[in-house]
């Protein structure tokens, strides 16, 4: 087996990812596949807190043919480097896996899952690696679409068009743009905003993967693959991802007592 990949990146930091990457596994799930969440750099977080990977399995109710694995966590709420830095001084940051190692991990995932989505640490280029390897590095290198999201507020043409400009540049496959965040009153530059992302996708060739509400009930299974189910076309049209099949907004796969959880690897 080689499952179909996906890296998601933001514009910035706490623009929706995680959200966003758990919509984009209940579609996943949705369609019978057997989905892993993969995270190489894990900061902000302490050893027995739950991380990003954690929240999503906890968002999509722990099914069991949901897989959910790290690759390092560091404690301060910084860039990954930085927080080896700061954590564990100039030792610990030459000591983080390079992007061989991560790259490994994710093609281990893809030899037992269907579909393999990889979440980024902050932006696009915030190094991951102590050889500089970001988000964008390891999609060109896994041959993987990279899905971007991004915020409809003010700043975010510049910050989005930098992203996907750097995208191309790089010579990533596109996968959709998806906001991650719409205010439930919004005010005419949302609306503008809006209209100037999907221009910006359609120039970028990404597909366009709408929005997903600021009020989305985050406590109930239900209201988060009623959410998937509105990014189910997106998903079908990102570049080698997932063809995936229409979804009942009312249903969602039965929960297991606990997703699998991979061990921090080392």
């Amino acid at each position: 087996m080689n499952g179909s990949l996906l890296c998601v990146t933001g514009t910035d930091t706490d623009v929706g990812k995680t959200v966003v990457t758990a919509c984009l596994a209940a579609t996943a799930l949705t369609a019978g596949d057997r989905v892993a969440v993969y995270k190489p750099t894990q900061t902000g977080v302490g050893p027995d807190e739950p991380g990003d990977v954690d929240t999503i399995a906890a968002l999509l109710g722990h099914p069991d043919r949901l897989t959910v694995a790290e690759g390092v966590r560091m404690g301060p709420a910084m860039a990954p480097v930085d927080a080896a830095l700061e954590s564990g001084g100039t030792a610990a940051a030459a000591a983080l896996p390079g992007r061989n190692w991560h790259l490994d991990r994710i093609a281990a995932l893809q030899a037992d899952h269907e579909t393999v989505l990889v979440e980024g640490a902050g932006g696009l280029l915030v190094q991951l690696t102590p050889d500089g390897a970001t988000i964008a590095d390891l999609a060109l290198e896994a041959d993987a679409a990279l899905a971007v999201v991004t915020r409809p507020d003010l700043g975010t043409l510049n910050h989005t068009g930098l992203t996907l400009e750097a995208i191309r540049q790089r010579r990533v496959h596109p996968g959709p743009l998806i906001i991650g965040s719409w205010p439930a009153q919004p005010t005419a530059v949302h609306r503008t905003n809006l209209h100037r992302l999907r221009e910006a996708a359609t120039e970028y060739r990404h597909p366009w993967g709408g929005a997903l509400p600021a009020a989305l009930d985050t406590t109930t299974v239900e209201s988060m693959y009623r959410a998937a189910a509105g990014l189910t076309g997106t998903l079908s049209a990102a570049e080698g991802f997932l063809q995936a099949p229409s979804i009942d907004p009312g249903s969602h796969p039965a929960p297991a007592t606990r997703s699998s959880r991979l061990p921090l690897f080392g």
